[in-house]
């Protein structure tokens, strides 16, 4: 047994650690990055974690749900979770349970790869992982783009909701050369209206497969005339080891609008 250490997570929290041999991931990207850096370390996962694929480990429920008695039950070293993924009351039930929950928090490329390097490195005290280093040569070596394209990016529909600023997703389009012109509203993911989306002056309409499943029939119907792209929503929005082929995904995604 190590000696327990006490560190804290992205949002400022003391969490002490001893050996972590099991974690419990409240969040489906970081269940695989877990699952495909250190396997045998995963003891529990949402219902949402669909994540390596054939993922085989105990259900606690969902993101915004958990069954906080089974994750306690599981005994977990370390439960893992995100600030805008998860509910504070369901992290605060775990602590007072006598769990150590680590949350991250992030907004950007920059602090996606800082966070997940202290989550697996830092807490877990596992090796640097090969696809951690090869996310950051990948976004390394994104050109920078000749001229940014004016981009809605719904997120929902019924009613209407975009990317804002200060959002993960919004920071990799910016890197592929795609503003989202909606960044000035208040709100990350702020609501609105669809004839002020029409009058945005859009050149494109970027569509992710989750959380809603915008399609080649559900979404562009609303924006007739407008190019579009449908987009892989986790290689746009998860954080994990799909970081290091979203470059080449999301570019060529972007580049066979419709």
């Amino acid at each position: 047994m190590g000696a327990t250490r006490e560190l804290t997570d992205d949002e400022g929290h003391p969490v002490r650690l001893g050996e972590v041999r099991r974690i419990v991931s409240l969040v489906p990207s970081l269940t695989e990055a877990v699952a495909v850096t250190a396997p045998g370390l995963l003891a529990g996962a949402t219902d949402w974690c669909t994540h390596p694929a054939g993922l085989d480990v105990p259900r606690i429920g969902g993101t915004k749900n958990p069954d906080v008695p089974r994750i306690l039950a599981l005994r977990p070293d370390l439960v893992i979770a995100n600030e805008e993924e998860n509910r504070a009351p369901d992290l605060a039930a775990l602590r007072a349970g006598g769990a150590a929950v680590w949350t991250t928090r992030i907004r950007d490329l920059d602090q996606a790869l800082h966070s997940l390097r202290r989550l697996l490195v830092d807490a877990c005290r596992l090796p640097r992982p090969d696809w951690l280093a090869a996310a950051r040569q990948s976004w390394a070596e994104v050109p920078g783009p000749a001229a940014a394209v004016g981009a809605v990016v719904p997120i929902w529909r019924r009613p209407w909701m975009v990317l804002g600023a200060d959002t993960f997703a919004a920071d990799l389009l910016r890197r592929l050369g795609v503003t989202v012109l909606t960044a000035g509203h208040p709100g990350r993911y702020p609501s609105v209206p669809l004839p002020e989306l029409l009058e945005s002056g859009a050149e494109l309409l970027a569509l992710p497969d989750e959380p809603y499943r915008f399609t080649d029939t559900d979404g562009p119907d609303a924006f007739p005339g407008l190019p579009y792209a449908l987009l892989s929503g986790r290689h746009l929005t998860w954080y994990g080891p799909s970081l290091a082929e979203a470059p080449a995904v999301l570019t060529a995604q972007l580049a066979a609008r419709r």
